[in-house]
């Protein structure tokens, strides 16, 4: 497709970075091989290096390898690139591979490319499941364990802690040294916001501007050092999840100095911003007009759009996310904007991925909250399009919208629990509901706390909502601190530091007497949900029965053949119900009694059953 270039022209002059490109008149030189390593034994013996250097494309290339060969090489529009598609053997071993760049029979550049060996079970790494229970991490706002990294040489912004839009300085050292907390609490797995590197001059904390796809932003820590956090982690039975970014980079990424090619880039004649309207891609109705500005327009002027129809940017991204599982050991991907970019790229993307590795998992932000489109982007559902998106896991919107809502209404057709009801009512439309991730806040989104009306007694009920319901529950840090911030004034308000996380702190929230009662009280009722459900079959893999809420009160199963949950939300404000059961025979009458899981008391008549007010009771049933 013809892109102009206009937009990019202008970033460019206005940064002052035309480079060799523009001129032509540099020597040659190599810069840089991406990826920097490869492995042995992969399933795809396929690997596409990018050379990055002044004329490099004027080169000849030489592998000596008798293991590895240069099938061909690409070159493109910008003579400082050099694409190698290179086919590495079944009998090649770890080591160094020489690789030399030529001008005639002169040697210009020499790259010592390692071969390296996979990890024994690398091929079988367990992806996280309905098993797991998800702590999502903002680093730069956690805990700082290492200040000396706060500021780094080279990069744009320093850290100050009393912009809200700043660096403040958490670190892969903070998460580090709190991982027994999160442990304690019943997590099974950790998400981090993305730690590569984004060296922006303003607003860097989030991480979701890259501006370098192969290391980690020197401010929280190295490569070596996000290998050595994931491995302490999986060493207390913790999963890695990594954020990714494909939609945009950071305005400041390094090859924006000098773009391979112009359609690298989604672009128009002006800066123009995306509509945010995922529902065009699914609409069979939907303007061409519409869908372009959907997934070519720009996110905001900081971050371009990629363009993944593009085979070599493509190419490098999927690359990109096989480095990373393979160099830190990853056991889940947290895909941004996955609706965003070209859609098939993504498709692609997920299906080399799951190839790789056929039992890891990846969960896409589709920022869409009816289950009548999302379904569409997840793995395996029949779109009349023909289009399968590959993708295993998706973030469960709708559940999220009804949660704000659901324990703030008396019970009518459409409200208070029955919000609930029906968005999982909704579940026959996805190939894989299990594996949909169900939260009740995240970095985008206002605090659960803030829309319940800061009760706690409602707070309580939406986590035991989250905890036993089907697919796999995700808490953001703080959630269980009662974090309240409304979000509607700015992100800053939903992403504040952890207490305790900075040494200068005079709260120590990760200790019980550096708490308030209410938060202490929340954060042992997560600690006994998730605790309780790390060990419950039921909880990971039962069906889910539910009946439609009668009187404020909404009544749900999760049950294997031989064993079952009951789980009682009474959502009146102010009375205790007594729960005639006759109603749940078809499931109960298996049962004789049960066991409160909360409270440890054993219900010896499941006949009738006292439900306190707004409060959730946990049952486990035994014959």
């Amino acid at each position: 497709m013809r892109i102009t270039t206009l937009w990019v022209t202008m970033i460019l002059i206005t940064q002052g970075l035309f480079g060799a490109w523009a001129f032509g008149k540099n020597k040659t030189t190599l810069k840089k091989i991406e990826p920097m390593n490869w492995w042995i034994g992969m399933t795809n013996p396929n690997l596409q290096l990018m050379a990055y250097g002044s004329n490099i494309a004027k080169t000849d290339v030489k592998v000596l390898s008798s293991h590895i060969r240069l099938k061909q090489t690409i070159k493109v529009e910008n003579p400082n690139y050099l694409f190698l598609d290179l086919v590495i053997s079944d009998n090649a071993k770890p080591g160094i591979v020489p690789i030399q760049f030529m001008a005639g029979k002169k040697v210009i550049a020499n790259c010592n490319f390692e071969l390296k060996t996979r990890a024994d079970n690398s091929k079988q790494r367990e992806g996280f499941s309905s098993k797991d229970a998800i702590y999502l991490i903002m680093p730069d706002r956690f805990a700082n364990g290492n200040p000396a990294n706060d500021d780094r040489p080279g990069m744009l912004e320093k850290a100050n802690r009393q912009a809200p839009y700043g660096r403040h300085g958490g670190d892969l050292k903070g998460i580090s040294n709190h991982l027994d907390f999160i442990k304690a609490m019943g997590f099974t797995a950790i998400w981090l916001n993305p730690v590569q590197e984004n060296n922006q001059p303003a607003a860097s904390y989030h991480g979701y501007a890259i501006t370098d796809y192969y290391h980690v932003d020197a401010r929280l820590g190295t490569n070596n050092e996000f290998k050595q956090l994931v491995d302490q982690c999986q060493a207390k039975g913790i999963k890695m999840i990594m954020d990714m970014v494909f939609n945009h980079c950071g305005d400041h990424h390094w090859w924006m100095n000098d773009l391979p090619s112009h359609d690298w880039l989604n672009q128009f004649e002006e800066f123009t911003r995306s509509n945010y309207r995922l529902s065009t891609v699914s609409d069979p109705y939907a303007s061409k007009e519409d869908l372009k500005k959907t997934i070519e327009g720009w996110f905001d002027n900081s971050m371009p759009d990629l363009n993944l129809q593009n085979p070599l940017l493509l190419n490098y991204l999927i690359q990109n996310s096989i480095w990373w599982i393979e160099h830190a050991g990853l056991q889940g991907i947290r895909m941004d904007t996955y609706p965003y970019p070209d859609k098939d790229g993504m498709a692609t993307w997920a299906q080399r991925i799951l190839t790789e590795y056929p039992n890891f998992n990846i969960v896409g932000e589709s920022w869409i909250s009816q289950a009548s489109k999302l379904c569409y982007w997840q793995k395996d559902y029949p779109n009349k399009d023909g289009y399968n998106s590959h993708l295993p896991s998706l973030m469960d919107f709708p559940l999220m919208e009804a949660l704000k809502e659901a324990f703030n209404e008396a019970d009518a057709w459409d409200k208070g629990l029955n919000r609930l009801y029906d968005v999982l009512a909704d579940d026959h439309l996805y190939p894989d509901p299990m594996n949909l991730v169900v939260f009740p806040e995240n970095h985008d989104i206002g605090r659960l706390y803030f829309f319940l009306g800061n009760d706690l007694r409602k707070f309580k009920m939406a986590m035991a909502f989250i905890a036993t319901i089907r697919g796999i529950p995700q808490l953001y840090y703080g959630s269980e601190l009662l974090m309240d911030g409304n979000g509607f004034e700015g992100h800053a308000n939903i992403r504040e530091d952890f207490p305790g996380g900075w040494p200068a702190d005079k709260i120590n929230a990760f200790t019980p007497g550096g708490r308030t009662n209410d938060q202490n009280e929340a954060i042992d009722y997560i600690t006994k949900l998730l605790t309780y459900r790390k060990e419950s079959e039921v909880l990971h893999q039962g069906k889910l029965l539910h009946f439609i809420p009668e009187e404020e009160v909404y009544v749900y199963f999760r049950y294997l053949e031989d064993k079952a949950v009951m789980v009682i939300l009474n959502n009146a404000d102010a009375s205790d119900k007594k729960i005639i059961t006759i109603r749940f025979a078809e499931i109960l009458q298996e049962y004789n009694h049960g066991k409160d899981i909360m409270t440890g008391k054993t219900i010896d008549d499941l006949s009738t059953i006292i439900s306190p007010a707004k409060s959730a009771t946990i049952i486990e049933l035994t014959k």
